[in-house]
């Protein structure tokens, strides 16, 4: 039997050895309790430096570039900035109230806004299954465009054409105005300064070709982004889990 150096063998009683063997262990086990104890009253932890960190760094906001915007979709930007809530990818605002869409990069930097079309009817919400019906059988009521915050990326619609894909399970996305029905006059209501007209989609954001050839596409085409839709009839607390206002 091979012993460990400090258990040779000795001339003191068996029973007695053991229980020098467990006395000795138990001054061990307290003074290795003492000593941590010591450092936990003295030593904070790391969430305490982190969270000690984060109160009192400036806060980050998004670069507008000069641009006019909301007071919804800034403070959202400025939020999204902030906290990181876009986890390092490039991003964009539909502010529905102002039916606009702004682009972002990862960083936070406003590349342009444009005009934007959108579901026929006021809501933040889908009806349920909504995706999987015909667009025949969605009623007026039913063409919205739902409030949140979607992980987008590029795809082909079964035209082969690209959009940008933003509620899959609500069959809703992103992409160059459609004008294949005149009658719609959708260019015109781009165009529109009266908010009211660019209501007129089952769902999907309709926005310039120009702008999504020169600044959506080239933003998600080497990477997933977030979409992030900014709500009309709700708060932006009860549809962003973690928004917070950045003073």
């Amino acid at each position: 039997m091979h012993l460990l150096p400090w258990a040779k063998q000795s001339s003191v009683p068996r029973k007695g050895r053991v229980s020098s063997f467990l006395a000795g262990l138990g001054l061990l086990i307290a003074a290795c309790v003492f000593q941590l104890s010591a450092q936990a009253d003295v030593a904070p932890s790391n969430s305490a430096v982190a969270r000690a960190g984060q109160s009192n760094a400036s806060p980050r906001r998004a670069d507008f570039r000069n641009h006019q915007v909301s007071r919804e979709a800034r403070d959202t930007a400025n939020w999204i900035v902030d906290s990181g809530d876009n986890l390092g990818m490039p991003f964009i605002i539909i502010d529905k109230m102002q039916a606009r869409v702004l682009v972002f990069d990862a960083r936070g930097q406003l590349g342009g806004t444009a005009s934007a079309l959108l579901g026929l009817a006021v809501g933040d919400d889908s009806v349920p299954g909504i995706g999987l019906r015909k667009l025949s059988s969605i009623r007026p009521h039913e063409r919205t465009t739902p409030a949140g915050r979607f992980v987008a990326s590029l795809a082909r619609n079964l035209k082969g054409e690209e959009i940008l894909w933003v509620d899959y399970l609500n069959a809703i996305a992103m992409h160059p105005v459609v004008i294949s029905n005149p009658k719609e006059h959708r260019t015109q209501r781009l165009a529109s300064s009266r908010i009211q007209d660019k209501r007129i989609s089952y769902g999907c954001i309709n926005v310039p070709a120009d702008f999504y050839k020169s600044l959506i596409s080239p933003a998600f085409k080497e990477t997933n982004g977030v979409v992030y839709v900014l709500p009309e009839t709700k708060l932006n607390q009860s549809v962003f889990a973690s928004y917070y206002k950045v003073e």
